[in-house]
């Protein structure tokens, strides 16, 4: 049975929910108010998805109606939201680098998650914002000093489509580079619509694409990939404590703005992503207002059955 983990609701007020198949192969949503209150860490970490597997067999799972609702990220806040940078070997030709020998890192604020749908806002001072379509990955136990890739495969609760915005002008120039400036604004990270059991998704082999005002950008396959999902996780457990709920962006195909061969995001621009088996995203961009949030709190509303890419 293929599971689909949302969480819907207006921003902050998100419900857990899981969407499975019947017999006719026909989607249904079901409340998981009864096994958690939120998909997060601990929902992970206590063996959540094969206790919602139980419960949807035992049919101890209500039915709920998601039309018209807003879908937020699939995972609320987790501790850490860790990057790697150039893990695609065409990106990394595409930015001017050599593809590196081992992973590159750094992290994102996780106040910078948003919902796969919400507006996005362009900051006020920005000319190079830019779109990354990413593979992420969701962490299902703590991993710490992991002895093997296998043992690191094993703390892969699930997968998610996610948008690594970032502001270049504010990333790259300089001596020793600004990553986290240029990969730290408001609303930078919508991750969504859908967290997928590791079990039913071959991270190795899933294309990967970015639409821009309807013409593709990203038309790519993590089968690029510098350093695959298992690699990415034992590598950071030798650095840092990856908790249940933690998200890693692995990194991105070519055919961003960055290339040189497209126009950066302005205001009116839609931005489309997709992740084979994971769902789409869907931006529409504004230019945010000197002196205000940062962000104009506007959320956008989506059918289950129009995400179901």
């Amino acid at each position: 049975m293929t599971l689909k983990f949302a969480r819907l609701g207006t921003a902050g007020n998100e419900q857990p929910a899981v969407i499975a198949q019947d017999a006719d192969g026909n989607e249904k949503y079901f409340s998981l108010a009864t096994l958690t209150t939120d998909i997060d860490g601990g929902f992970l970490a206590a063996d959540g998805i094969a206790r919602t597997r139980e419960a949807l067999k035992s049919g101890n799972l209500r039915e709920i109606h998601a039309e018209g609702q807003r879908i937020g990220a699939p995972v609320a806040r987790p501790g850490s939201v860790i990057c790697i940078g150039l893990n695609y070997t065409a990106h990394a030709a595409e930015s001017g680098a050599t593809p590196p020998e081992v992973p590159v890192v750094f992290l994102k604020p996780t106040n910078t998650i948003t919902g796969p749908f919400d507006a996005a806002p362009i900051p006020p001072s920005s000319e190079k914002y830019d779109w990354e379509v990413e593979l992420g990955i969701v962490i299902g136990r703590e991993a710490s000093y992991l002895s093997s890739v296998q043992e690191a495969a094993a703390c892969i609760a699930g997968y998610t489509v996610t948008n690594d915005l970032s502001e270049r002008e504010y990333q790259i120039p300089g001596a020793a580079g600004q990553w986290t400036k240029g990969k730290s604004l408001p609303a930078s990270t919508p991750i969504g619509p859908w967290l997928v059991p590791a079990s039913e998704v071959d991270a190795g082999n899933l294309g990967l694409r970015t639409w821009v005002n309807g013409e593709v950008r990203q038309d790519s396959n993590t089968s690029d990939m510098i350093f695959d999902p298992a690699t990415v996780v034992h590598h950071l457990s030798q650095y840092m404590v990856l908790e249940p709920g933690d998200v890693i962006l692995t990194g991105t195909p070519e055919g961003v703005a960055l290339s040189g061969r497209f126009p950066y995001i302005q205001p009116g621009d839609v931005v489309e992503l997709e992740v084979d088996g994971l769902g789409r995203q869907r931006q529409e961009y504004y230019r945010a207002q000197a002196g205000g949030s940062g962000s104009s709190g506007s959320q956008a509303s989506a059918s289950f059955a129009g995400t179901n890419a």
